[in-house]
Parts: C-alpha cells; structure tokens; sequence
C-alpha cells in the first residue's frame, strides 16, 4: 500500500485534484513483457483487476480539463466481451469516456489512438495465446506502449485507496460510445502503407487471420490493392482464435499455397501484430529473413537511418553478418517489440523488430504491425520483380533449435548450478562459431532454449540436453 499523504483527489466542479505521484514498486507483479496477461475469469485477468486498471489508466493520462478519452479495442476471444466492459466501466467511473471500437488488430488501436486524438488506448488480447487466456496492452496518448515505469505507476494506482475512492458524480461521470469508423480509418492507412505506383493485380494471395482481430480488415485491403485473395481463418467464434491457424501454424497456409498454386502466404496471429510468410513453394519465410529482406530495401532507397536495423538477442547471427555485408549494421535488444521500438526511439532508428515476426517500421507503425510488414514485403517483389522464393535467398540462417519447455518455477538461471554448467560447457565448445541463451517467457510459464552453431545435429543435441536438465532442476 502506498504511503499515506495529506494530499487527496476529490471530484470539485467536475474537475479532478491529482493525487501525488508516489514512489512505484521496485518490480511490476501484473505487468510481464506485453501487459497483463492469464487465464480470462482467473487472477490477475478478472472483471475486478481489469475494473481496477481501468480506473488507473484513466487516472494515468489526465492532463489539463478537457474531456478525455480513452480508445478500447479487443480481439475475438469469448472473455473480450466481459473485460472489455469491465475496463470501460473502470475509465467512466473516473469522469472519462471510453471509445469502443471493437475486433480490431493491436496496431489498430495505436493508430485509432493518435489519429483520434485520444489519452490512452487499450487491446483486450492475449496475442498468440488460445483462446482461454486474455490480456490488457495500453497504449499511451502517441500510441506507443508504455515503458516500465508506466507500469509501475499504474499498478501503484491501482491499489492506492484514494484513487479507488474518487467518485465523480453528475456530469462528470464518464460515458462509452461505439465507433463505428474504426476499421475504414485503418484500411485507408495501411493502404496508403503501398506505394502508389504500384498494385497486386495478377498476384495471389493466402492469408490467414487466425480467426482474430484481422479477419476482416486484412482481406479487404489486399483486395483492394488488386490482389486475388483466398482467405481462411475469418470465422471467428470466441473459442477458435489461434487453434490451428495463424502465425503459430503456417501448415495451413502452407496447404493453401501448395494448392491453390499461389505466389505468397501470409499468416497473422490472433492480434496481427505478427506476421509469419510462406513462399511460393511453400516454404516458411521468418522474421529474420523479413527483416534482411526490409533493411535491404531501405538501405538501397536511404531510409535505413544511421544505417541501422534493430533487433532482439534471438536474431540469427546471420542478420549480422549480411546488414555488414551491406555496409550497416545490428543493434540487440532484450526480447520484447516493445523494447525493440524503445531503442529505435532513443536513437532515432526506423525499422526493427523479431524473429517471431513482430516487425515495426516506425515511418508507419507504433508498434509491431503483421499488415504493414506484408505490404513493404510485397511491394519488395512487385519492385524486384522476383518470386518470393528467390528474394528470400538474401539471407541463409545459420542453423538454429529453440526448445520450450514448461517450468514450474522461474528460477535465476545463474542460480541453478547443473543447468549454468552445462551452458558454459556448450558454449565453450562452440566458441565463436555459435552462442547459448537460455531465457523465461515473459508472458507464459516456459522456459525458452536457444542454441545456434554450425553443426545443426550437434546444437540439437545441446539444446535439448539443457533442457532435460532444467526438466529435472525445475520440475
């Protein structure tokens, strides 16, 4: 609980007295790597937390005596329904108003936030995670997430009795409307993402929507760019979001190309805040290979600034090795588009992103955005005139095993003293030629083993040594 203070935030004239901003906690409880996440209807992602957030982000982004507002989009899931109002009976009864816009990508609601000027924005989603599970993301007024700190206010807030208590009566009570405009404001914005001497007449498109927040709009603007689109995923339940479709399962977007003999495949997850490519031969194409391909371009156009891509500690080593190649160069990261963007914004960066396909051009995107990386890849292929299959030659891996595994406990690795001596043993053995890196999820109970080198039977081997051993450390 916070300190107490002699300052108190009362409802005058339906104007609100701030509350001191009082020293956060060391270390965030609710919030991981991309916001609070769980099971839907389980703590931390009940009515109760996401009532209590609710009230402190309104809290959180009131400056001067406007009326505020805060944008509220969600994905598909069946729990979006009950957190959403929940969030939003949060922000009104704090005298602000909440603006509803529904199934709408992640990225969607950062654009919808600044466009609209609004003093917040909220994704209800769990991302790529099933159905069962929810999360609450939030945007700040120029719609980027917030940093660490932020979030550690907030959860300040959040249990802080006297933000609790303020009531504001009469017209100061805040109000929720419906926008209806939401998705044609983001198809007229990703569309103006392509160039416009450009078009896709003549290419055929899968995509996959994951059943999520991209079902409809995705479809519509490859459409009206031109393209012959077969779109699957697009019949969304509440229970399917994720299940066998999307991002975390290109097999079917696979299929569909193999079959359908089309020229790319694109698989969004549940949010399309990421974005997973199949080429024309059916083959993955991953976040490492969108990004050689995206810095490429831009370094040959001069818009790669200072030369540089960013991007996180599971890149492939050969990222490195082809920007150098090209005269630029790779800055790491800690896992996490959100701190990805944050070192592009320090130094003034425009593009980055990860392996997993959370790419973010920052000319076009606050965050991550699975429609925007398709359309500057597209547009990649219409200027080269090449098939996919050839223009991802620009970058060969190095072979590379992740292994998950699911722990029990998130000890500090250093900690374990079997596990951290099997790591220095590989990476000894591997030397300059490949690296370990041994991490817990930020949003999930795993653990992520990472193990790259030139021997690919060899680093298997390594890989799932280290977590057999963290299996029985662990439990």
């Amino acid at each position: 609980m916070a300190q107490k203070s002699k300052s108190t935030m009362k409802a005058k004239q339906g104007k609100l007295i701030a509350l001191p901003r009082a020293a956060t906690k060391k270390e965030r409880r609710l919030f991981g790597t991309d916001g609070v996440r769980g099971v839907a209807n389980v703590f931390p992602m009940t009515c109760e937390t996401a009532l209590a957030l609710g009230r402190a982000v309104a809290y959180q982004c009131r400056r001067g005596d406007h009326r505020h507002r805060i944008v509220i989009g969600k994905d598909t899931r069946l729990s979006g329904y009950m957190l959403e109002m929940a969030f939003a009976s949060g922000v009104c009864s704090m005298g602000v108003d909440a603006l509803l816009i529904g199934p709408l990508p992640t990225p969607a609601i950062a654009y919808i936030t600044r466009d609209m000027r609004a003093d917040a924005g909220v994704v209800i989603s769990a991302s790529h995670n099933p159905f069962e599970d929810n999360g609450i993301k939030i945007f700040a007024r120029d719609g980027f997430k917030l940093p660490d700190e932020k979030e550690l206010e907030l959860e300040h807030f959040m249990e802080d009795e006297r933000v609790g208590k303020v009531r504001p009566t009469k017209s100061a009570v805040g109000k929720a409307f419906r926008i209806d405009d939401a998705q044609g404001r983001y198809t007229v914005a990703l569309k103006s993402v392509f160039p416009d001497t450009l078009d896709l007449v003549g290419l055929k498109v899968v995509i996959d929507c994951a059943n999520g927040a991209a079902y409809k709009v995705a479809p519509t603007v490859l459409r009206e760019l031109g393209a012959t689109v077969h779109a699957i995923g697009v019949a969304p339940d509440g229970r399917n979001i994720n299940r066998k479709c999307g991002a975390l399962h290109p097999e079917g977007v696979q299929a569909a190309v193999r079959r359908l003999g089309a020229d790319i495949g694109l698989a969004l997850d549940g949010d399309a805040d990421r974005l997973i490519v199949v080429d024309d031969r059916g083959q993955v194409v991953d976040g490492d290979c969108l990004l050689a391909i995206g810095a490429t371009e831009m370094l040959r156009e001069g818009k790669l600034k200072h030369k540089t891509l960013v991007a996180t500690v599971m890149s492939n080593l050969a990222l490195d090795k082809k920007i150098r190649a090209l005269g630029g160069k790779v800055v790491r990261t800690q896992v996490g588009d959100r701190y990805v963007v944050e070192e592009m914004r320090a130094h003034d960066f425009r593009f980055g992103g990860e392996q997993s396909g959370h790419l973010v051009y920052l000319d076009h995107a606050t965050t991550g955005d699975g429609m925007v990386a398709a359309l500057k890849l597209l547009a990649a292929m219409r200027r080269q005139s090449l098939p996919l299959s050839d223009v991802r030659e620009l970058l060969v891996p190095f072979p590379q095993v992740l292994v998950n595994i699911v722990v029990k406990d998130k000890q500090p690795i250093e900690g374990i003293p079997s596990v951290q001596s099997l790591i220095d043993k590989c990476e000894r053995t591997l030397g300059n030629d490949g690296r370990v890196m041994v991490r817990y999820s930020g949003t999930e109970s795993k653990a992520r083993i990472l193990v790259e080198g030139p021997d690919a039977k060899a680093i298997r081997g390594m890989a799932d040594g280290i977590a057999a051993e963290m299996k029985r450390a662990l439990g």
